[in-house]
């Protein structure tokens, strides 16, 4: 069956580019007879509305989009907030511990701020110099058991690269630390080329306090709870990678992907609820 997710975070209203993401959700399910859920990405405390759940909801029911499972609704793939999850994605990060796919990072924020500053006046464009990758694994243990706060980032050790063999299109890295999927290919886009570049070092996937980045989190629902199709803004393309590299290293079979081109202020700016840009409660 095909099932679909339409993933609002709990941070503000819902603005017209957030419904219509929705839209879009409910238009595909119904038109191949398939179904579609709301799943509140709630992991960023810091941005969280009281509320703003109720308030979604409201404005979804207002257009007439009713979701087949999730809040105020429950469904076999419940609980519908990641916040309630985050047991599974610890597990999902150790899983790519032990795999050698990701590592602990210890570096404080003031470390990573001069790390940041240092490589930048070198003209690099990497983020993070990987010092943590070459602690060994007693190094790792004693600071565990010491209490040190880490992070948890994947192992990303080289760029990848597409290479052609035998007019087939084979996808590598150049020390071999990524494992070879398909390149990536989206249903809006086509075949894309590789945004590896443009993407912090080794990104974060755990945080020090348990809760994923959207990178793990997304990854992990998305399988768990059986996404046959993502559609999502287009924002996500430069991450698209990523994301297959990630259920790639957890050897999960990915769904496929649309990325819509979003709505637009009038200026040419992104539509966005942070600047209080347009929202659906001002037309209920």
């Amino acid at each position: 069956m095909t099932l679909l997710r339409f993933a609002p975070s709990p941070t503000g209203q819902l603005h017209l580019g957030g419904l219509r993401m929705a839209l879009y959700n409910h238009l595909y399910a119904k038109k191949v007879g398939g179904k579609w859920m709301m799943r509140v990405e709630d992991t960023d405390a810091t941005r969280f509305v009281p509320d703003s759940v109720d308030g979604i909801r409201k404005a979804l029911d207002w257009a007439g989009l009713e979701y087949d499972y999730g809040p105020g609704k429950g469904g076999p793939h419940a609980p519908y907030f990641q916040s309630e999850r985050l047991d599974l994605y610890k597990s999902y990060a150790h899983k790519l511990l032990d795999t050698g796919h990701a590592y602990r990072c210890f570096c404080s924020v003031d470390k990573m701020t001069e790390t940041r500053e240092r490589l930048a006046r070198s003209g690099s464009n990497k983020t993070y110099d990987k010092t943590c990758l070459h602690l060994t694994e007693e190094e790792v243990a004693r600071k565990v058991k010491a209490g040190e706060k880490s992070v948890i980032r994947l192992n990303v050790s080289g760029l990848p690269l597409l290479l052609r063999f035998l007019s087939l299109d084979i996808f590598a890295t150049q020390d071999g630390n990524l494992p070879q999927r398909p390149p990536a290919f989206d249903l809006v886009f086509g075949h894309l080329k590789d945004a590896h570049a443009s993407l912090s070092t080794d990104p974060i996937l755990l945080k020090t306090d348990l809760f994923p980045t959207y990178h793990l989190a997304s990854v992990v629902d998305d399988h768990e709870m059986g996404i046959t199709h993502v559609l999502r803004g287009e924002e996500w393309l430069l991450s698209y990678p990523l994301h297959l590299d990630l259920y790639a290293c957890l050897r999960l079979a990915p769904p496929q992907f649309a990325h819509i081109p979003i709505l637009l202020n009038p200026d040419g700016t992104k539509m966005s609820k942070r600047k209080g840009d347009v929202q659906v409660i001002d037309y209920i």
